[in-house]
């Protein structure tokens, strides 16, 4: 589910918790040593930094009157915008960083669980 479905402070909050969830799942794979940590930094920012994207791309063309049908293009190519992205971050992590497959994994797959789940938490704490 994509950040640009909720309101502006509730995209802005699922940001930062995945940002507190890459800082954290590279503090703790530290104590693998610093390739480790970097990996799980790299794996994290290739979930967070596609979804920022495509929130200011779906920002971007937010306004009171849509034109009909202009909101799901502007989706669709959020979404094209935000796949191709995380292509890119997760190749040039592999290839140019060398960066270890486990922790990257781990922290990309875990990003976007929270990306699932976070919602659902904050609307309750909401409340």
């Amino acid at each position: 589910m994509s950040v640009a479905l909720y309101d502006s402070v509730a995209a802005r909050r699922l940001l930062l918790v995945q940002f507190v969830v890459v800082i954290l799942f590279s503090a703790a794979f530290c104590v693998n040593g610093h390739k480790w940590a970097l990996s799980a930094f790299l794996g994290g920012l290739s979930a967070c930094l596609p979804s920022a994207v495509f929130l200011l791309l779906t920002w971007r063309h937010q306004d009171n009157k849509q034109a009909y049908g202009r909101l799901a293009w502007s989706f669709f190519i959020g979404e094209v915008v935000k796949i191709i992205l995380t292509i890119i971050l997760l190749v040039v992590s592999l290839a140019v960083f060398k960066a270890d497959f486990l922790p990257l994994s781990v922290t990309y797959l875990t990003v976007l669980i929270v990306q699932i789940l976070a919602p659902a938490v904050i609307n309750i704490f909401r409340h």
